[in-house]
């Protein structure tokens, strides 16, 4: 036993230990007898120990020496070519982002925003656009649930996830689902016109995406020959309008004229008789819709201009029974497009 203050005992073979640390043959405290509890590993150290991964050994006897380790007293942390203690919790998993289906492609990694002309988002308007067979579908970007749809069999459909398709689609309505698609079809007024008894729906200055969705799924529920848009001041097929047509404008043939009024003339010059839709007109139900019709709406809170007003050959508006002014133009030309349907 060493006197207080004085050198460590000496171990078996005359050396003295050493202080404060483990290893050595004696290990343990300074002053420490044979046997003491002192002098063997704490649990602490021998879990530490076991739960060491490079196999360096165990531990003999509480002596603190360590075989494999590298030498006496070796640290197993990085030292001697031994591995380094394992970093806690459990490791994070990595989101592989390859195709789901089809043929070998490459995850996308641009969000800039494609071209609305070549561009579709959301179930029913990609799903429609492949139904029409009117434009190519390129590929179609995915969620991995989304990616199920039976539809997209032999589609190119490539792994995406929920944000880069909100960033890469400008809105969080996309469904799971965008495409890369060819550029919309529009077909010639003229077109339409040769066409047997035509039902035509024509939209002077409509400049809302999805109000012309809205009336193009309509149009296209009553079997309506066509829409007609003027190529200036006038919402145009955008993904949006897609959207809110529930892909309807991939069946509905959609034609851009120079002129509203000048196409309401070749109309007439056709045989079609020409309604336009105002709050203040006949009642709707009295003209006769058989044969050529082109029913013409104008825009949220304008109406008609005068040139395409004089070139109709009636105004017809719907009843109003309660304290509303108006019906939104969607809304009224849902009802005059089923009355038309109902009269023909």
């Amino acid at each position: 036993m060493s006197p207080r203050g004085g050198s460590p005992a000496p171990d078996d073979e005359g050396r003295p230990g050493p202080r404060g640390k483990r290893g050595g043959k004696s290990g343990g405290k300074p002053g420490a007898k044979p046997g003491d509890r002192s002098s063997k590993p704490t649990g602490r150290q021998t879990g530490k120990r076991r739960t060491d991964r490079d196999g360096a050994g165990s531990d003999r006897g509480g002596s603190g020496s360590r075989e494999g380790a590298g030498g006496r007293g070796g640290s197993s942390e990085g030292e001697n070519g031994t591995a380094a203690r394992p970093a806690r919790g459990r490791p994070k998993p990595t989101r592989s982002r390859g195709v789901v289906r089809g043929r070998d492609a490459t995850p996308p990694r641009e969000v800039t925003r494609p071209d609305p002309g070549h561009f579709l988002y959301g179930r029913n308007p990609i799903r429609e656009a492949i139904r029409a067979g009117r434009r190519p579908v390129h590929r179609v970007w995915a969620t991995t649930s989304a990616a199920r749809e039976p539809w997209l069999e032999g589609v190119l459909v490539e792994a995406a996830d929920g944000d880069w398709l909100t960033e890469r689609a400008g809105t969080d309505a996309h469904q799971g689902l965008c495409a890369d698609v060819g550029e919309y079809p529009y077909v010639e007024g003229a077109s339409l016109l040769e066409k047997p008894n035509p039902l035509i729906v024509a939209l002077d200055e409509v400049q809302d995406p999805q109000t012309l969705g809205a009336i193009a799924r309509t149009a296209e529920a009553v079997g309506a020959t066509g829409l007609v848009l003027p190529r200036h001041r006038s919402a145009e097929v955008t993904p949006a309008a897609a959207k809110a047509s529930a892909g309807a404008v991939e069946h509905l043939p959609i034609a851009q004229v120079r002129n509203i009024a000048d196409f309401l003339g070749d109309a007439k010059g056709a045989g079609c008789w020409v309604y336009g839709a105002a709050a203040k007109g006949a009642p709707y139900r009295s003209p006769d819709y058989t044969g050529g019709v082109v029913l013409v709406m104008g825009a949220e809170g304008k109406g008609l201009r005068p040139r395409v007003q004089q070139m109709c050959d009636a105004i017809v508006a719907l009843p109003l029974r309660g304290r509303i002014e108006s019906l939104n133009v969607s809304a009224a030309a849902a009802a005059l497009l089923y009355a038309v349907l109902d009269a023909r």
